[in-house]
């Protein structure tokens, strides 16, 4: 079963509108909790008064910091690194603002309406201070953002393996290059929702909550609450319409929606408006790459500086994001000496956190750039250039020298990175392009071809758990601690199971995202979950088939051996003699009340395993994309695409390929359409989507996708994570095509999203300076002639 295109199961009900998200949830007697969010990107707060919210229609209660103080305690390091500075972030800011959309009372009534208008009535007075909405302006921000550090520096890390510095002084070609990148936000269709009610008999919380790491939810929920964690219950529904990494988050809608259910005695329900989503759901922010390279006359890498610098936002809990970007900056190829270095701002923006590929695109971005560079310095072609660099596939497990985010040595565990970009230039016929773009040159067009080859961190630790079980009817209970975020799980781990344990995929059922079904579970993020859950399935289910067979072959007098699973029983091979699958689970799991079981059988039908890979995996990916450009209004249409990827080995090939796609349009969004903007002082300019445009459909091209398989040594099933493989390569790609589209009057390109107006400018700017450089020469040549 593993291999098959299985249709995914979860759509049926999703056609037919039957999913269930948070907000469909009926909760008897359920408040809405609606929020004051700060208007100043940075402000003292002298005070609230909430006297006429709390007297308005439908107002159950209203809430501030010195309401909450019994939870408003300091929030733990989501994932401590020793560069990282202490910054503190509370549920409630106890003193001042520090971004525009920071949350700062809750208002609780009995209807959302009721609740948002009684927000328009509190009033906050602040003290504003001068903000930061650019990396330039926190670096000589007269008031600190976090005044107790002295200054805004959030972080600054160095990592190297080799001597740059003699690279550089020693080499025959040396490149100094400068990148930016801006990403944004998830903007996933369904926005961040919580609803709660307390059980005061068992005094637990009971949470549900659209989020990508329902356990983590309930860790932070009890640190602050101060109770053990089986008080609290995170139930992340099995409909989630998108995550993309900012509903991994912490945010303090989560604490204040149980913790409100139990003060009040009722039910209360959240649900973030889009608006919201834009001022006050994390994104990723501006980078700031300042690159030399050093190489030979033939293209050959042999060192790399890269130095940058990450907007983190308001606060920053982990270095993920920056770690992440420079650790993928290498890529597929052989450097001999890395130094990779950033230094992390705070500015008065939303936090900065991960986004689908979290600092990979920008990573990818960066060196896909600086390939481009050498072969246009050396007049040869981009994919020669990116070819004769490669990492041979002979050369597995490949140590870069560096240390992942994970913590672990950045050893890239199995690939082929050369056999994918052949592959995708046999698909793309890149030799018939290349002659095609110089007809459709010769034809008055701008057309262009860009290549990007990506490397991605995947499969990440600590561990995944999950429990297998052979319920009473025969049928099969799969449980996982991770939730799905689209990926198709209900089908994926069916597959798994069902392969495992030698049964019918079609009775196996997939229950996910509840902290009350396994006691333990990390999340869904980074592509990781198929290659840590993935193993704990298989593994849960080999167990369940062990003790099946062994309690089966007590009453059938055979060894276990000999059994074999067919039609809905266990049988003994080559025979008629046989026990349906039901009944040999009433065995087990039932027995007769008070009547010994038979000798040799095996209690309980059921396995809980867990799997912790050694280190992260590494998936790879080869875009090669054709575009033309109008010049004279920036449009940029595509006209072919291929997209190559190795993710080790497939579980189900359709399902993959949806990812693929589904990383693709995400991509695209992100080179083309999608950019936060902010004033110099930190106020957000782009709140809804009559300003920050992304692409519908209609604005997603055909594309071909090709795969390698090249299984990866580090967990039993040799997967590796596909959920961000296709977003990574598609800014670095399209901005190498569009370059090469522009060629002819002489653009240069080495910042990202390209929008229409940017790329208007870009063209103006290159006709201009060209102008001026023929007058130049004009004169020149004038005063030439006349003897001057």
């Amino acid at each position: 079963m593993i291999g098959q295109s299985t249709k995914r199961r979860e759509d049926l009900r999703l056609l037919r509108g039957r999913g269930q998200y948070v907000d469909d949830l009926d909760l008897p007697g359920v408040a809405s909790m609606a929020v004051v969010r700060s208007t100043q990107p940075h402000a003292r707060i002298l005070g609230i008064d909430t006297a006429e919210a709390a007297a308005a229609p439908g107002v159950v209660g209203v809430f501030t910091a010195a309401d909450l103080a019994e939870i408003n305690q300091p929030w733990p390091v989501h994932l401590s690194n020793a560069a990282l500075r202490p910054n503190e972030q509370r549920t409630l800011p106890v003193d001042k603002v520090r971004y525009v959309g920071e949350l700062v009372a809750v208002v609780v009534a009995e209807t959302r309406y009721q609740a948002e208008d009684a927000c328009e009535l509190v009033a906050v007075d602040y003290e504003p201070l001068p903000g930061s909405g650019h990396l330039s302006v926190s670096r000589d921000l007269p008031v600190p953002i976090h005044e107790d550090l002295g200054d805004n520096v959030a972080a600054h890390a160095v990592q190297t393996t080799g001597d740059v510095d003699a690279a550089l002084a020693g080499a025959p070609r040396v490149l100094r290059e400068t990148f930016s990148i801006n990403r944004g936000g998830g903007h996933s269709m369904e926005g961040r929702a919580v609803a709660a009610r307390y059980d005061r008999a068992l005094g637990q919380f009971l949470v549900w909550d659209a989020t990508q790491v329902p356990h983590q939810a309930r860790a932070l929920m009890a640190e602050l609450y101060g109770v053990p964690q089986d008080r609290v219950r995170v139930i992340a529904p099995p409909d989630v319409g998108g995550g993309f990494g900012p509903k991994a988050g912490k945010y303090p809608e989560e604490i204040l929606v149980p913790w409100l259910a139990k003060l009040l005695d009722r039910p209360v329900k959240f649900v973030e408006d889009r608006y919201e989503h834009f001022v006050s759901c994390t994104q990723e922010h501006l980078q700031l790459h300042r690159v030399e390279v050093a190489y030979d006359d033939d293209g050959m890498l042999l060192g790399l500086r890269d130095v940058f610098e990450h907007d983190t936002g308001a606060y920053a809990s982990s270095l993920i994001v920056p770690l992440i970007a420079g650790t993928t900056v290498p890529g597929p190829y052989r450097i001999p000496a890395l130094h990779i270095e950033f230094t992390s701002w705070f500015t008065n923006k939303v936090p900065s956190s991960a986004v689908r590929g979290a600092g990979r695109p920008q990573g990818v971005f960066v060196m896909e750039r600086v390939m481009d560079r050498i072969a246009d310095d050396l007049g040869l072609d981009p994919a020669e250039v990116r070819a004769r660099n490669l990492i041979p596939a002979d050369a597995f497990p490949y140590p870069v020298g560096l240390t992942f985010r994970d913590g672990s040595p950045l050893t890239y565990d199995s690939g082929n990175y050369p056999g994918l970009l052949e592959k995708g230039m046999a698909e793309i016929d890149y030799a018939g392009q290349r002659e095609r773009q110089a007809q459709r040159r010769r034809e008055g067009a701008l057309r262009g071809i860009g290549v990007s080859v990506a490397v991605e961190g995947v499969g990440l630790g600590p561990f995944e758990g999950a429990t297998v079980r052979m319920e009473s009817t025969g049928r099969v209970t799969v449980v996982l601690g991770a939730p799905p975020q689209g990926q198709g799980f209900e089908t994926t781990y069916a597959q798994i199971c069902a392969d495992a344990l030698g049964v019918d995929q079609d009775t196996v059922d997939v229950v996910t995202g509840d902290t009350g079904t396994i006691a333990y579970g990390v999340g869904t993020f980074a592509s990781r979950v198929m290659a840590t859950a993935g193993p704990a399935t298989a593994a849960g289910a080999r167990e369940v088939r062990d003790k099946l067979f062994r309690s089966v072959a007590a009453v059938l007098e055979a060894s276990p051996e000999d059994l074999e699973i067919r039609d809905g029983a266990v049988a003994v091979r080559g025979t008629d003699v046989a026990m349906p699958l039901a009944q040999a689970a009433r065995m087990s799991n039932v027995g007769a009340p008070g009547v010994t079981m038979p000798a040799g059988t095996v209690a309980g039908l059921t396995a809980t395993a867990y799997f912790n890979p050694a280190s992260a995996g590494y998936s790879s990916s080869v875009q090669i994309c054709v575009v033309e450009v109008d010049a004279e209004t920036g449009e940029v249409e595509i006209v072919d695409w291929v997209v190559g990827h190795d993710c080790g080995t497939v579980i189900n090939p359709l399902l993959v390929e949806g990812q693929v796609l589904g990383g693709v349009a995400h991509g695209l969004s992100n080179a083309l359409y999608e950019e936060s903007l902010y004033t110099d002082e930190g106020v957000p300019v782009t709140t809804s989507f009559l300003d920050y445009p992304i692409p519908s459909a209609r604005e997603l091209p055909r594309i071909r996708l090709y795969d390698q398989q090249t299984p990866s040594p580090l967990n039993p099933l040799g997967v590796k994570g596909a959920g961000e493989a296709g977003t990574l390569g598609v800014p670095a790609v399209i901005v190498s095509a569009v370059e090469d589209a522009l060629r002819p009057h002489g653009v240069r390109i080495d910042t990202c999203p390209l929008s229409p107006g940017l790329l208007g400018d870009l063209i103006s700017d290159a006709q201009t300076d060209a102008q001026n450089e023929a007058r130049t020469e004009a004169r020149t040549d004038t005063a030439a002639t006349a003897g001057i």
